[in-house]
């Protein structure tokens, strides 16, 4: 298998989702059993929208995992406890490791270069977070000592955010959190409204999950815009089923990596595909997926514009990370 994140064209994308898609339906069982399930001849497939992309609800009930290869930790949704969780078995922690950085420095900049701050309460409360495990590496690879995670604490991160006028920092926050802050932020006018460094990048991770009233996306980050006195309020895209990220650096529009590609599929027919600027369901491609599945459907909906993508909502609740209940 070649190295995916040297891929730089279409043409190379294309050869190394097949030449994934053939090592997929030799090793993983799940996966296999679906292509059969659907009458489709493997050795027909040449084309991207030829590939069956698995249903993401699969990550509930079944290990989707290479034969060759063994787990050593696994990902879990969010949702209560008497929800059916998905489960992402990882046998390749390096290769998420890389992804997450490669992604970053891509979109956003060398990780070395920052103060990291998460204010990811919903996240922290639970174990196994493809999350946090994210932030964690982020973190680590900044190795600055201001990096820490906030649950409600907001005084603490307010106190801190205004000792750190001229560093670079981002804050990874879930929308219902960052919501919050602002209005404590509000609250703390009488004795010095927060001041926010000049170089602070909010990122927001989605996952309103019913914390708050349902409102658009823009209308999230227009409210976010004015709570941090910023132009733009950065966004993450991705899920407890993925490796890899996809970055929206304003307006709610998201790039992919080389090695991640969205397609949007007809919502009711789950072969066709959609004309760029007209709302489907999300399926994605992400290569570094290697052991489990790199094809999945996901029950977002959303469009393609160019080179980009939006994220509208969903289609049903379906457990996904680094996307909430807003529709726009």
């Amino acid at each position: 298998m070649e190295n995916i994140f040297s891929i730089q064209t279409e043409h190379e994308f294309l050869a190394a989702a097949l030449e994934t898609f053939r090592y997929q339906y030799e090793n993983v069982e799940v996966y296999r059993r679906f292509v059969d399930y659907l009458n489709i001849d493997p050795d027909k497939i040449d084309r991207l929208a030829d590939i069956p992309f698995l249903p993401i609800e699969m990550f509930k009930n079944h290990q989707i995992l290479d034969k060759n290869a063994e787990a050593g930790l696994f990902f879990q949704s969010s949702g209560t406890t008497k929800m059916n969780l998905s489960k992402h078995f990882i046998a390749d922690e390096k290769k998420y490791e890389e992804s997450i950085y490669r992604s970053f420095e891509q979109f956003i900049g060398k990780p070395e270069d920052f103060i990291f701050l998460g204010l990811l309460p919903s996240y922290l409360e639970r174990q196994n977070s493809s999350l946090i495990y994210m932030v964690d590496y982020l973190m680590k690879k900044s190795g600055r000592p201001e990096n820490g995670y906030f649950l409600y604490n907001h005084e603490d991160l307010f106190d801190l955010l205004n000792t750190l006028g001229g560093k670079k920092v981002i804050l990874f926050g879930v929308s219902f959190a960052l919501l919050d802050f602002i209005d404590y932020c509000g609250s703390r006018k009488s004795d010095g409204s927060l001041n926010v460094p000049e170089s602070l990048i909010v990122i927001e991770t989605g996952g309103m999950k019913g914390r708050k009233e349902e409102m658009t996306k823009d209308e999230l980050l227009k409210i976010l815009q004015e709570g941090f006195t910023t132009d733009k309020i950065y966004s993450e895209y991705s899920m407890t089923e993925l490796l890899s990220q996809a970055y929206s650096l304003g307006n709610n529009e998201y790039e992919c990596p080389s090695w991640m590609k969205i397609m949007i599929r007809n919502a009711e027919d789950p072969f066709s595909y959609e004309k760029e600027g007209r709302t489907g369901t999300i399926n994605i491609i992400d290569l570094a997926n290697i052991h489990s599945c790199a094809f999945i459907a996901t029950q977002d909906l959303g469009k393609s514009l160019g080179n980009k993508f939006q994220v509208l909502g969903r289609i049903d609740h379906s457990d996904i990370r680094g996307c909430s209940l807003l529709v726009s």
